[in-house]
């Protein structure tokens, strides 16, 4: 085997115009998917964060149908105490979970006594609030970057559409599930910049204070939004999370609980989806780049090379060995377009992370793009260019370990 991968080696040698054209495409077919995932993957995994961490958590736990009429805020759907507290001891006992936060969502009328308006609440305890969601504190643009009893966090647009600011007192009327009207007055603490997905546009009130206008005995929570340790495992806790739920039955004998992920949750997961299926496209065109290349590369060492086959053929080299040669011909091409790749790729990964891109997402301004990539994918993408080397150069190869010797040696 080590004779023939020299002979396969020097082959490429004689050729080196050729091969080193060939194992150009190769390497900058590999750069550009390796750039590609990391950028597209570092943007989609950083807009996953900025939607998950500053609005929705991970995943979000419902009474069942509550997301069915959620557009209403149905306060009869919300999660009475007995089921709240099941769930909560469910959540305790998890050890992936490193965060939840329950609220209370309702809608009302914002008055600042000069102008009215229509405005959706959470009622959130702040501190459990801002565990579960660690990127909602810089969402405060301006104001404090907190939220107390009788204060109220306003979306940004509704204070600029009725010029309110920090300080000011407001008064929020809404009612409760029984039809009873109620208000309460509140000191606007900040100004809460837009997120992209649902409840991007949400103020924020303190739960007490939600508990108290919708005149609740106890807390009868709308939902609960979790932080699990590891984002990846998101999918795995989920069904965890249901299976121990699913256990919970009303008194109908039917589920109490729904569980939701972020990628039901938000429209953002439709274009993560694309993204995904644009790296899958770039793939496919590394592989056709690669296809061609050496299979076009192997049929013209094949052609030129007749003559010689036909000798080697002659002296009593077994056809196998033939078509062995050949195949690590190609495999040579590919693993050298596969290690200059990987090094120039990664090079560039490292230039942008240390240049310091930055863009806007939304309203979300200067947000800086630290292209990372997965070891697996440069290994997936390294084996994908090396495996379909070897199979380009299959057919070439076949070809050349069933020349008949005396028709080869006649070859002109």
């Amino acid at each position: 085997m080590r004779n023939l991968f020299k002979i396969a080696i020097r082959n490429l040698l004689r050729y080196k115009r050729r091969t080193l054209l060939t194992a150009s495409l190769i390497t900058i077919g590999v750069v550009f998917v390796l750039g590609y995932i990391s950028i597209a993957g570092s943007f989609k995994n950083m807009m996953i964060a900025q939607i998950t961490d500053s609005s929705l958590g991970h995943l979000q736990v419902h009474r069942k149908g509550y997301m069915a009429a959620v557009e209403s805020l149905p306060l009869t759907m919300n999660l009475r105490p007995r089921p709240y507290k099941i769930l909560e001891d469910v959540l305790n006992g998890l050890p992936e979970v490193e965060a939840y936060s329950p609220r209370i969502r309702f809608g009302g009328m914002f008055s600042t006594f000069v102008e009215t308006t229509s405005i959706r609440l959470n009622g959130v305890n702040p501190d459990n609030e801002f565990r579960t969601m660690p990127l909602l504190p810089s969402r405060i643009i301006n104001g404090e970057k907190h939220l107390n009893k009788g204060e109220i966090l306003v979306p940004e647009l509704l204070s600029m559409g009725m010029g309110v600011k920090p300080g000011d007192t407001v008064v929020i009327v809404t009612t409760n599930k029984d039809g009873s009207v109620n208000g309460k007055q509140f000191k606007v603490s900040g100004i809460l910049e837009s997120a992209q997905g649902p409840g991007g546009r949400d103020g924020y009130v303190h739960i007490e204070d939600a508990k108290e206008i919708l005149r609740m005995e106890d807390v009868e929570v709308s939902e609960v939004a979790i932080r699990v340790k590891d984002f990846s495992g998101v999918n795995a806790f989920t069904e965890k999370l249901e299976g121990l739920l699913g256990k919970e039955l009303n008194q109908k004998g039917k589920p109490i609980f729904e569980v939701h992920t972020w990628e039901k949750l938000s429209p953002f997961y439709n274009i993560a989806r694309m993204i995904d299926v644009m790296s899958i496209f770039v793939k496919v065109m590394l592989v056709a780049v690669v296809l061609i290349s050496i299979m076009n590369v192997m049929i013209m060492a094949v052609y030129e090379r007749v003559r010689e086959i036909g000798t080697i053929a002659a002296i009593g080299t077994l056809p196998k060995k033939i078509l062995s040669m050949f195949v690590i011909e190609g495999f040579s091409l590919g693993a050298l377009g596969v290690i200059i790749g990987n090094l120039i790729g990664l090079s560039l990964i490292l230039i942008l992370n240390l240049s310091g891109i930055s863009f806007d997402f939304g309203r979300q301004k200067g947000l800086i793009l630290r292209a990372t990539i997965d070891p697996i994918d440069v290994l997936l993408v390294s084996g994908i260019v090396i495996l379909i080397s070897v199979l380009a150069s299959l057919q070439p190869a076949w070809k050349a370990s069933r020349m008949e010797p005396i028709k080869a040696l006649r070859h002109v």
